[in-house]
């Protein structure tokens, strides 16, 4: 018998601020910036593309382009998508 199986997407789950920063520091604890950028592109996609792109004062199609998987988004389009989204950056040591 074979197994049935669906596709998961992890926007349908990021229905709240608390889950949106929860599931982006931990794209940032892995460290690939690649997740991280895939990561904003599922938290885009819950929120809508269009109002995201708009709030972080970028085209929706820039905003596409930047956290597709073969995107590497300007640390400026990274910022204001963190600025739309009201989560601030902290460091803290290693």
């Amino acid at each position: 018998m074979a197994v049935k199986t669906s596709q998961w997407d992890p926007s349908e789950y990021l229905d709240s601020p608390k889950a949106i920063a929860a599931y982006l520091e931990a794209a940032f604890d892995d460290g690939d910036p690649a997740l991280v950028a895939a990561a904003l592109g599922d938290i885009a996609r819950a929120i809508g593309m269009s109002q995201l792109a708009n709030q972080a004062g970028v085209t929706r199609e820039a905003l596409y382009k930047a956290l597709s998987p073969s995107g590497d988004p300007r640390l400026s389009t990274f910022m204001g998508v963190m600025k739309a989204l009201g989560i601030k950056l902290k460091p803290r040591a290693a």
